[in-house]
């Protein structure tokens, strides 16, 4: 999927409007907690800036409803983006989002210089894609540029709307996501390994699927693999168990088999008497899961298996924990994986969500070929859905 970028167009003394994800954490005192997101649009924002552009943001933060909310205003990003860029932003609270105050302020933008819009999500016009609310937007700019890929799965009035009204192209955010996810899944270096997790396999039906038809190597954890091992007859005590997906997973496997694809499941567990940080537990094989015990993360010979599946591959997408990382007695396997991939030569992509979140807990997000900024986008991008945010925009 090949679509013009930022440095595909003059902008030369073009008013640029950028749709970013600027939802980030806010806390009680309006402190940005991660900025994570900020950084990752730095350099298609200085890209404009430095190729005589100027730059008018769009962002929506939180989920207000869809009315004008202080406590989900951008005021703190436009603060934290003056000291990023060292320039004054331009941020007015406009409740209205593209109100007159506003309308005047992007007229008297000067090449170089960069205003915020307030929060899209003031208008409830946003998430229905409303025409006249895009065309509000566009009116303000002469080109339209989408860096949020954490937002390209949905289609609304600043991600999809706009770019009906004036030309829309991708920011460099999008951009290696497209490089790294899309080549992933089109034309992977081989062996390819995909590495799932998380609570369940409900979330995850439509990325299996997929997957199947494009891994050698599928690697299943977190609390999804118990369906798996029960529908493969084995006692898995009190752990996670979609009772009515037992069947399906029975279906994946036989996939698997037909499709030659070495599918992984655990072979021992952390089994613990409660679903608690401080729960007593112990180490079992899968076959001795006592029927009073959870199993909250994978054990140590399930834990050098996936990591040899990981050293020999070229290409290793994960997607999901492998246990409950947030307590550190559970979160042994989740580091494992991340360990295993960071020592790794291959591609290594976090497709974003709870295990981008792992990583840079625990520290490893250096050692990553690209970690996803997106969480819904990011799955169904592995479901092979098409993104509308990206489909809009001009092809090469």
């Amino acid at each position: 999927m090949s679509k013009k970028t930022v440095s595909d167009i003059d902008l030369q003394g073009k008013k640029v409007l950028m749709r970013a994800d600027f939802n980030v954490p806010i806390d009680e005192n309006g402190k940005i907690t991660d900025e994570t997101r900020i950084m990752a649009a730095l350099p298609t924002m200085e890209y404009v800036l430095n190729n005589g552009g100027a730059l008018i943001l769009m962002s929506h933060l939180g989920r207000p409803k869809d009315a004008p909310d202080p406590k989900f205003s951008l005021a703190p990003v436009a603060k934290k983006l003056s000291e990023v860029l060292k320039k004054e932003v331009v941020f007015n609270e406009d409740g209205q989002v593209v109100g007159q105050v506003t309308k005047e302020a992007a007229k008297n933008l000067k090449a170089g210089q960069i205003m915020l819009l307030e929060n899209t999500r003031f208008r409830p016009e946003e998430k229905k894609n409303d025409p006249i609310f895009s065309k509000e937007l566009a009116s303000l700019g002469d080109v339209f540029v989408n860096d949020a890929f954490g937002t390209a799965h949905r289609a609304h009035a600043s991600t999809v709307g706009i770019a009906k009204v004036i030309p829309g192209v991708s920011g460099f955010l999008i951009q290696k996501e497209l490089d790294f996810m899309g080549k992933a899944l089109e034309d992977p270096a081989r062996p390819f390994v995909a590495i799932l997790g998380g609570a369940k396999v409900s979330d995850k039906i439509g990325v299996i699927n997929n997957l199947l038809d494009k891994v050698n190597t599928l690697i299943i954890g977190g609390g999804m693999a118990y369906t798996f091992l029960k529908a493969q007859g084995h006692e898995i005590g009190k752990s996670l168990l979609e009772e009515d997906k037992i069947e399906l997973a029975k279906e994946l496997m036989a996939k698997a088999i037909s499709k030659g694809v070495s599918m992984l499941l655990p072979v021992d567990v952390v089994a613990a008497d409660t679903f608690a940080a401080d729960s007593p537990y112990v180490t079992v094989d899968i076959n001795a899961i006592p029927a009073d015990k959870m199993g909250l993360d994978i054990g140590p010979i399930t834990c050098a298996t996936f990591s040899r599946a990981i050293h020999e591959a070229k290409t290793v997408i994960w997607n999901g924990p492998m246990g409950v990382f947030e307590m550190s007695a559970f979160a042994v396997g989740t580091e494992e994986v991340a360990k295993a991939m960071s020592e790794t030569d291959a591609i290594t992509i976090i497709g974003g969500g709870d295990s981008a979140a792992a990583v840079k807990i625990l520290g490893y997000e250096a050692g990553m070929s690209h970690i996803s900024t997106g969480g819904g986008a990011s799955l169904e991008f592995l479901e092979g859905k098409k993104l509308p945010g990206i489909e809009i925009l001009q092809d090469k």
